[in-house]
């Protein structure tokens, strides 16, 4: 979904680079963390998706999009395909929160009608529907920053990027916040949060990238915590099971000098006393009718895994359906993986030589 392949940023003026040799893949439908200190790189990778920043050199391919071959006067169309979040709204305080949501959808092209039929279910998604007719002074920070959600996710975006999404909240609020973005994570959307709420980070558990100097010095892909710092990955003790001839013993040692030992006729007693765990074999299971005979154990099947089920309400069906708006655009109309090359126009040049050369006219001296 979201691809950087070695990206180098050096701010003019500046001796160190803003972005380092970055290569990050993000996957569909992750919830990933950005962290790191004030200026490691964060908001220099985030203006690098949306195409606010050139990188000097890599390669950046959005949902199959290579951004190499977007046209300056295309990227504003290309930003309307990504939802973005900001930490100071940025809304519109003459309007109200339903005015503020419908804006974003009038840029996209949409009918008065559908704008009308889609707001109320937004609205509904994000908890707001009884302040749809309130001006942005009226609410409370964490009201606002719903409302800036609500405005990014009324295309139904495929990608959703967060910058600080509370910054500037208590805590309660921050709360309220995250479990919104978890769950539009949970309807599908990729979510890419820059944050430096440690908190937050270590309950979720997601994954972390943590950007230092404009390098990524850790990528924890599961179960991530919040650490500026790498560190090691720990030591994983590898352990050796051991069939003792003549029982049915399996003895579980740390070391390979001991199981040889083990191997080479040491009782029970003695492995006891080198603090080894004995477990018993597993019994064949015998079948009276074939004579006694050992017949193979049968794999049991896995149960399935429960997926997560939501209310069936408006809100949640109109933004599960995974189905574009009218005239709202696309991400991409491509599989995901599918990288898109458009092919740069042809030079003049180009055009002249392919152009058929005009028959020669010969002429004849008449004498």
């Amino acid at each position: 979904m979201i691809l950087l392949d070695r990206i180098t940023k050096t701010y003019p003026g500046d001796e160190e680079p803003a972005l380092d040799n970055v290569s990050l893949h993000i996957e569909p439908h992750e919830f990933v963390f950005l962290v790191g200190k004030s200026g490691a790189g964060k908001s220099t990778l985030i203006k690098m998706i949306t195409k606010e920043e050139q990188p000097d050199s890599g390669k950046i391919i959005i949902g199959g999009i290579d951004l190499d071959y977007v046209k300056k006067r295309h990227i504003p169309h290309y930003r309307r395909r990504l939802g973005v979040v900001f930490q100071d709204y940025k809304l519109l305080p003459t309007r109200t929160v339903f005015e503020n949501v419908a804006f974003a959808l009038e840029i996209a092209g949409m009918s008065s009608r559908d704008i009308a039929r889609t707001v109320p279910k937004v609205l509904d998604l994000v908890g707001l529907e009884s302040k749809a007719n309130k001006f942005p002074t009226c609410l409370s920070g964490g009201e606002r920053q719903r409302v800036s959600i609500a405005r990014s996710v009324a295309r139904q975006p495929k990608i959703l990027i967060a910058d600080e999404p509370t910054g500037n909240l208590d805590v309660l609020t921050r709360q309220e916040i995250i479990e919104l973005l978890q769950r539009i994570n949970d309807f599908g959307t990729t979510l890419l949060v820059t944050t430096h709420d440690e908190n937050i980070v270590n309950n979720l558990s997601k994954r972390v990238i943590t950007l230092k100097d404009g390098r990524i010095i850790d990528d924890q892909k599961r179960n991530g915590v919040y650490r500026l710092e790498s560190q090691p990955e720990p030591e994983v003790e590898v352990t050796e099971k051991v069939m003792i001839p003549g029982s049915r013993h399996i003895i579980t040692g740390r070391s390979p000098l001991v199981t040889n030992r083990i191997a080479g006729g040491t009782n029970t007693r003695a492995v006891r006393d080198n603090g080894l765990k004995i477990q018993h074999a597993p019994r064949r299971n015998t079948n009276m009718a074939t004579g006694g005979k050992a017949t193979k154990t049968s794999m049991q099947p896995k149960p399935p895994v429960p997926t997560k089920k939501f209310a069936h309400d408006s809100a949640n069906q109109w933004y599960t359906a995974s189905r574009p708006l009218k005239a709202a655009p696309r991400l991409s109309d491509f599989g995901l993986g599918q990288t898109v090359k458009l092919k740069p126009a042809p030079s003049m040049m180009q055009g002249i030589r392919r152009q058929p050369a005009s028959p020669r006219v010969r002429q004849k001296r008449v004498v």
